[in-house]
Protein backbone atom coordinates (compact mmCIF):
# COMPACT_ATOMS: atom_id res chain seq x y z
CA UNK A 1 0.00 0.00 0.00
CA UNK A 2 1.20 3.33 -0.97
CA UNK A 3 2.61 5.95 2.01
CA UNK A 4 -0.39 8.55 2.86
CA UNK A 5 2.95 10.63 3.05
CA UNK A 6 4.82 9.66 -0.26
CA UNK A 7 0.88 10.33 -1.78
CA UNK A 8 0.90 14.05 -0.19
CA UNK A 9 4.31 14.64 -1.31
CA UNK A 10 3.87 13.39 -4.79
CA UNK A 11 -0.42 14.48 -5.11
CA UNK A 12 -0.16 17.70 -3.04
CA UNK A 13 1.08 20.21 -5.60
CA UNK A 14 -1.44 19.88 -7.88
CA UNK A 15 -4.28 20.38 -5.24
CA UNK A 16 -2.97 23.65 -5.03
CA UNK A 17 -5.07 25.44 -7.48
CA UNK A 18 -7.99 23.40 -5.43
CA UNK A 19 -7.26 25.19 -2.40
CA UNK A 20 -6.90 28.44 -3.73
CA UNK A 21 -9.88 28.44 -5.46
CA UNK A 22 -11.63 27.11 -2.54
CA UNK A 23 -9.86 30.31 0.02
CA UNK A 24 -11.66 32.69 -2.94
CA UNK A 25 -15.02 31.37 -2.78
CA UNK A 26 -15.18 31.85 0.80
CA UNK A 27 -13.55 35.03 0.82
CA UNK A 28 -15.65 36.77 -1.17
CA UNK A 29 -18.90 35.02 -0.50
CA UNK A 30 -21.00 36.20 -2.88
CA UNK A 31 -24.66 37.02 -1.80
CA UNK A 32 -26.67 34.48 -3.64
CA UNK A 33 -29.74 36.67 -3.63
CA UNK A 34 -27.59 38.13 -7.09
CA UNK A 35 -27.01 35.18 -8.94
CA UNK A 36 -25.14 35.99 -11.94
CA UNK A 37 -22.46 34.27 -14.26
CA UNK A 38 -19.24 35.57 -12.19
CA UNK A 39 -20.74 33.88 -9.08
CA UNK A 40 -21.57 30.77 -10.92
CA UNK A 41 -17.50 31.15 -12.09
CA UNK A 42 -16.94 31.55 -8.59
CA UNK A 43 -18.80 28.81 -7.39
CA UNK A 44 -17.53 26.00 -10.07
CA UNK A 45 -13.59 27.15 -9.94
CA UNK A 46 -12.95 24.76 -7.00
CA UNK A 47 -14.42 21.96 -8.98
CA UNK A 48 -12.53 23.48 -12.86
CA UNK A 49 -9.39 22.85 -10.45
CA UNK A 50 -9.93 19.07 -9.59
CA UNK A 51 -10.56 18.45 -13.48
CA UNK A 52 -7.07 19.83 -13.72
CA UNK A 53 -6.07 17.61 -10.86
CA UNK A 54 -6.82 14.59 -12.64
CA UNK A 55 -5.75 15.76 -16.19
CA UNK A 56 -2.23 16.49 -14.72
CA UNK A 57 -2.04 12.75 -14.67
CA UNK A 58 -2.46 12.23 -18.31
CA UNK A 59 -4.83 11.88 -20.87
CA UNK A 60 -3.40 8.11 -21.43
CA UNK A 61 -4.16 7.41 -17.53
CA UNK A 62 -7.83 8.71 -17.33
CA UNK A 63 -8.63 6.43 -20.50
CA UNK A 64 -6.98 3.75 -19.71
CA UNK A 65 -8.68 3.76 -15.92
CA UNK A 66 -12.47 3.53 -15.97
CA UNK A 67 -12.60 4.71 -12.68
CA UNK A 68 -10.92 7.71 -13.04
CA UNK A 69 -12.01 8.78 -16.57
CA UNK A 70 -15.88 8.22 -14.85
CA UNK A 71 -15.03 10.68 -11.67
CA UNK A 72 -13.65 13.36 -13.93
CA UNK A 73 -16.96 12.58 -15.72
CA UNK A 74 -18.96 13.09 -12.35
CA UNK A 75 -17.02 16.22 -11.27
CA UNK A 76 -18.31 17.72 -15.24
CA UNK A 77 -21.96 17.24 -14.24
CA UNK A 78 -21.20 18.46 -10.86
CA UNK A 79 -19.66 21.85 -12.09
CA UNK A 80 -22.98 21.92 -14.36
CA UNK A 81 -25.49 21.68 -11.38
CA UNK A 82 -23.22 24.07 -9.17
CA UNK A 83 -24.06 26.67 -12.01
CA UNK A 84 -27.81 25.80 -12.08
CA UNK A 85 -28.11 25.79 -8.68
CA UNK A 86 -26.79 29.25 -8.93
CA UNK A 87 -30.24 29.86 -10.27
CA UNK A 88 -32.53 27.34 -7.99
CA UNK A 89 -34.49 30.75 -7.09
CA UNK A 90 -35.20 31.15 -10.58
CA UNK A 91 -36.51 27.56 -11.49
CA UNK A 92 -33.07 25.84 -11.91
CA UNK A 93 -33.25 23.74 -8.87
CA UNK A 94 -34.66 20.52 -10.62
CA UNK A 95 -32.16 21.01 -13.54
CA UNK A 96 -29.49 20.88 -10.49
CA UNK A 97 -30.95 17.76 -8.90
CA UNK A 98 -30.53 15.74 -12.45
CA UNK A 99 -26.81 16.88 -12.59
CA UNK A 100 -26.09 15.48 -9.51
CA UNK A 101 -27.93 12.79 -9.70
CA UNK A 102 -26.12 11.87 -12.58
CA UNK A 103 -22.60 12.42 -10.99
CA UNK A 104 -23.75 9.56 -8.21
CA UNK A 105 -24.34 7.06 -10.49
CA UNK A 106 -21.03 8.05 -12.42
CA UNK A 107 -19.10 7.80 -9.16
CA UNK A 108 -21.09 4.51 -7.79
CA UNK A 109 -19.85 3.06 -11.41
CA UNK A 110 -16.33 4.21 -10.70
CA UNK A 111 -16.44 2.47 -7.27
CA UNK A 112 -18.06 -0.50 -8.86
CA UNK A 113 -19.55 -3.53 -7.49
CA UNK A 114 -16.76 -5.37 -5.76
CA UNK A 115 -17.04 -6.42 -2.83
CA UNK A 116 -20.56 -6.51 -2.42
CA UNK A 117 -20.95 -6.28 1.11
CA UNK A 118 -24.47 -6.76 1.92
CA UNK A 119 -24.27 -5.81 5.17
CA UNK A 120 -23.18 -1.71 4.09
CA UNK A 121 -25.80 -2.14 1.74
CA UNK A 122 -28.00 -2.65 4.64
CA UNK A 123 -26.85 0.35 6.67
CA UNK A 124 -27.14 2.40 4.12
CA UNK A 125 -30.17 1.54 3.01
CA UNK A 126 -31.64 2.53 6.59
CA UNK A 127 -30.06 5.49 6.74
CA UNK A 128 -31.54 6.97 3.13
CA UNK A 129 -35.17 5.24 4.49
CA UNK A 130 -35.22 7.26 7.57
CA UNK A 131 -33.75 10.44 5.90
CA UNK A 132 -36.49 10.03 2.98
CA UNK A 133 -38.93 9.43 5.91
CA UNK A 134 -38.44 12.39 8.01
CA UNK A 135 -38.09 14.70 4.85
CA UNK A 136 -41.18 13.18 3.66
CA UNK A 137 -44.14 15.27 5.41
CA UNK A 138 -42.34 18.88 4.19
CA UNK A 139 -42.04 17.35 0.70
CA UNK A 140 -44.89 18.27 -1.91
CA UNK A 141 -45.68 17.79 -5.56
CA UNK A 142 -42.50 16.91 -7.87
CA UNK A 143 -40.42 16.51 -5.33
CA UNK A 144 -42.36 14.17 -3.11
CA UNK A 145 -40.85 11.32 -5.63
CA UNK A 146 -37.95 13.19 -6.92
CA UNK A 147 -36.29 13.76 -3.77
CA UNK A 148 -36.85 9.95 -3.17
CA UNK A 149 -34.80 8.60 -6.42
CA UNK A 150 -32.42 11.42 -5.32
CA UNK A 151 -31.88 9.86 -1.84
CA UNK A 152 -31.35 6.00 -3.18
CA UNK A 153 -29.06 7.40 -5.56
CA UNK A 154 -26.70 8.99 -3.21
CA UNK A 155 -27.68 6.11 -0.58
CA UNK A 156 -25.99 3.89 -3.18
CA UNK A 157 -22.93 5.54 -4.07
CA UNK A 158 -22.27 5.76 -0.40
CA UNK A 159 -23.05 1.53 -0.27
CA UNK A 160 -20.00 1.42 -3.09
CA UNK A 161 -17.96 3.53 -1.46
CA UNK A 162 -18.12 2.23 2.07
CA UNK A 163 -17.86 -1.73 0.48
CA UNK A 164 -14.60 -0.75 -1.38
CA UNK A 165 -13.00 0.01 2.22
CA UNK A 166 -12.90 -3.84 3.31
CA UNK A 167 -12.15 -2.96 7.27
CA UNK A 168 -13.49 -6.43 8.21
CA UNK A 169 -10.78 -7.99 5.39
CA UNK A 170 -7.85 -5.27 6.38
CA UNK A 171 -7.88 -4.86 2.72
CA UNK A 172 -8.73 -0.87 2.86
CA UNK A 173 -6.21 1.82 1.17
CA UNK A 174 -5.95 4.97 1.71
CA UNK A 175 -7.47 5.95 -1.38
CA UNK A 176 -10.54 4.34 -0.82
CA UNK A 177 -10.78 5.72 2.81
CA UNK A 178 -10.86 8.92 0.62
CA UNK A 179 -13.79 8.03 -1.30
CA UNK A 180 -15.28 6.49 1.52
CA UNK A 181 -15.03 9.69 3.93
CA UNK A 182 -16.00 12.22 0.36
CA UNK A 183 -19.38 10.24 0.13
CA UNK A 184 -20.37 10.56 3.79
CA UNK A 185 -19.78 14.14 3.50
CA UNK A 186 -21.43 14.43 0.16
CA UNK A 187 -24.36 12.90 2.12
CA UNK A 188 -23.87 15.22 4.67
CA UNK A 189 -23.85 18.28 2.26
CA UNK A 190 -27.19 17.19 0.41
CA UNK A 191 -28.58 16.60 3.37
CA UNK A 192 -27.86 20.01 4.83
CA UNK A 193 -29.35 21.17 1.42
CA UNK A 194 -32.60 19.62 1.70
CA UNK A 195 -33.19 20.61 5.47
CA UNK A 196 -32.75 24.26 4.70
CA UNK A 197 -34.61 24.19 1.48
CA UNK A 198 -37.93 21.91 2.70
CA UNK A 199 -38.02 21.69 6.32
CA UNK A 200 -36.50 24.72 8.13
CA UNK A 201 -33.88 27.47 8.44
CA UNK A 202 -30.02 25.43 8.84
CA UNK A 203 -27.73 27.48 10.82
CA UNK A 204 -25.08 29.11 9.14
CA UNK A 205 -26.35 26.70 6.07
CA UNK A 206 -24.30 27.85 2.99
CA UNK A 207 -21.22 27.58 4.85
CA UNK A 208 -21.86 24.07 6.50
CA UNK A 209 -22.93 23.38 2.78
CA UNK A 210 -20.20 23.95 0.35
CA UNK A 211 -16.96 23.42 2.95
CA UNK A 212 -18.68 19.96 3.29
CA UNK A 213 -19.21 19.57 -0.78
CA UNK A 214 -15.64 21.15 -1.66
CA UNK A 215 -14.39 18.63 1.15
CA UNK A 216 -15.99 15.66 -0.52
CA UNK A 217 -15.06 16.48 -3.98
CA UNK A 218 -11.71 16.71 -3.39
CA UNK A 219 -11.87 13.40 -1.54
CA UNK A 220 -13.52 11.44 -4.13
CA UNK A 221 -10.91 12.94 -7.25
CA UNK A 222 -8.17 12.10 -5.41
CA UNK A 223 -9.73 8.88 -4.53
CA UNK A 224 -8.66 8.28 -8.56
CA UNK A 225 -4.99 8.44 -7.83
CA UNK A 226 -5.49 4.71 -6.04
CA UNK A 227 -5.50 2.88 -9.76
CA UNK A 228 -1.46 4.34 -9.76
CA UNK A 229 0.91 1.66 -8.71
CA UNK A 230 3.48 2.09 -5.97
CA UNK A 231 6.25 1.95 -8.43
CA UNK A 232 4.66 5.12 -10.26
CA UNK A 233 4.61 7.14 -6.86
CA UNK A 234 8.35 6.17 -5.95
CA UNK A 235 8.96 7.54 -9.39
CA UNK A 236 7.27 10.84 -9.12
CA UNK A 237 8.09 11.74 -5.48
Amino acid sequence: MVSPVTVVKSEGPKLVPFFKATCVYFVLWLPTSSPSWFSALIKCLPIFCLWVFLLAHGINFLVSHRSASRILAGLIFSAVGDAFLIWQEQGYFIHGLLMFAITHILYSSAFGMKPLDLKAGLLMGIVSSSCYAFLYSYLSGPFTYLVAVYIALIGFMGWRAIAGMQLCNDLWTWTKLSACIGAMLFMVSDLTIALNKFCFPVPYSRFKIMATYYAAQMLIALSAVETRDDEDFRKRS
